[in-house]
């Protein structure tokens, strides 16, 4: 008879990790590369990679791209990013999220900024 379930390493959910970063500083990329790994990890899901754009040019984005390749791929459950600068500034951003959104796919954020006009409401 084989093992129960509990019994056995089940993967999480597959996930894929997305930086943006305006430098290309190997210690900040491994700081967030980590956090990235440590949200996954916290919540029970399998990164599968990291893909990485590097500088302003949200045009040529070879990371973004191979994102979209592998989110329309089962079994992938979403990407997870540290905050949504990491998708781009202005109508760049807004296009990537809609577009990550129109994968059907999750995207999950490691840390939302708090406005200031949210701060002021909560107290």
């Amino acid at each position: 008879m084989g093992l129960i379930t509990e019994q056995r390493q089940v993967p999480g959910p597959v996930v894929y990790g997305y930086l943006l970063l305006t430098a290309a500083g190997r210690t900040r990329r491994a700081a967030l590369s980590r956090a990235v790994a440590g949200y996954c990890e916290q919540h029970e899901l399998t990164l599968a990679a990291v893909f990485t754009d590097t500088g302003d040019d949200t045009v040529q984005a070879p990371g973004f791209t191979g994102l979209l390749d592998v989110l329309t791929m089962e079994p992938s459950y979403g990407v997870v990013i540290p905050t949504r600068a990491h998708l781009g500034h202005g109508r760049a951003a807004g296009s990537r999220l809609a577009v990550i959104a129109g994968t059907g796919r999750r995207l999950m954020l490691i840390r939302e900024k708090t406005s200031a006009t949210g701060a002021r409401g909560a107290r």
